[in-house]
């Protein structure tokens, strides 16, 4: 029979320092030989240090499609803070220091403070989830993330009634990032989400690819699937959440609001001023593969389209 949270004592709760002391805590015992049981428990709580998770849950609602490869994945990558070229992170982002890592929660919730990426990853359970990602520049790539819903996380931090919107904040930091030279973007980083949509059950909390820890040029450690958008709402190396009353601003309807809109649904009926969004080329196939139409939310429509019920798509790009 299970416990009823009313059945709980108040002497049963443990007190919120010694909650997030836990991973000390039980590493200490373990070193002296206590709780033994406990060791792999913790271990699995965290990042795998051989770089590789097991035992991950396959999603039921994955893609059938066959994903792009790792290495296509990894070295064709929109990531501004290690270059503007698409293969400038894959070369320059072994200088970001990813361990440790903390993020810091601020605003309208009532479990706000930093944490550790051990007090963000312990509670959750990883899965791999097959997803369509659809950049910007009219090509797209499948691929199997690692991660958990971002609304399990969220939750947690208890938001309140004027948390409308959650904002993000990518890493910031000159000697780690040599893109941060540039002017190109306003730094940091900042992505933003509706709460509906950042509690939803497809945008995932992803901290692997192919059953491997994000590398360093994908994100890492910690990054959102935004997957019905375009892939630069999926913002990398987060550092920061802030949940707030007002739609916040984001880093490129900052640098070109009439190009980039805070929505950033992918949507083949809205063109880039500069290009159209109606079709699409799947990653690695070159510059002769070809186009296939752009499906309205990505193909997601199914799922998220009740976001959107009487919002003008088109103005609200």
């Amino acid at each position: 029979m299970s416990t009823k949270q009313h059945d709980i004592k108040p002497s049963e709760i443990t007190p919120e320092d010694v909650f997030f002391k836990r991973r000390e805590i039980l590493q200490s015992a373990v070193a002296l030989g206590l709780f033994p049981a406990l060791a792999g428990r913790s271990r699995a709580a965290v990042l795998p240090a051989s770089g590789e998770f097991s035992g991950l849950a396959s999603w039921p609602g994955s893609l059938t499609d066959t994903p792009n490869s790792l290495e296509e994945i990894s070295s064709y990558n929109n990531y501004y803070e290690f270059g503007t070229g698409k293969d400038d992170p894959v070369r320059n982002a072994h200088t970001l220091v990813t361990d440790p890592w903390s993020v810091s929660v601020t605003g309208e919730a009532a479990r706000t403070g930093d944490y550790t990426l051990e007090d963000i990853l312990a509670p959750h359970t990883l899965e791999e989830r097959i997803y369509r990602l659809r950049c910007v520049e009219a090509w797209s790539m499948v691929v199997p993330w690692v991660g958990f819903p971002l609304a399990d996380l969220l939750a947690r931090f208890e938001p309140t009634s004027q948390a409308r919107y959650v904002q993000f904040f990518t890493l910031a930091d000159r000697e780690q990032m040599p893109g941060l030279r540039s002017p190109v973007l306003d730094w940091p980083y900042r992505e933003g989400l509706t709460i509906e949509e950042a509690m939803h059950p497809l945008t995932l909390m992803t901290v692997g690819v192919y059953g491997k820890v994000l590398p360093n040029q994908n994100g890492a450690p910690l990054r959102l699937i935004v997957p019905w958008k375009y892939g630069f709402k999926s913002i990398k190396s987060i550092v920061r959440i802030h949940f707030t009353d007002r739609q916040p601003r984001t880093s490129w309807n900052m640098a070109a609001p009439h190009e980039y809109g805070f929505y950033s649904n992918v949507n083949p009926n809205v063109d880039h001023p500069r290009w159209s969004q109606a079709t699409e080329r799947r990653l690695g196939g070159g510059l002769f593969a070809p186009r296939i139409p752009t499906l309205m939310f990505n193909g997601y429509a199914e799922e998220v389209a009740h976001l959107y019920a009487g919002l003008d798509l088109v103005r609200n790009y």
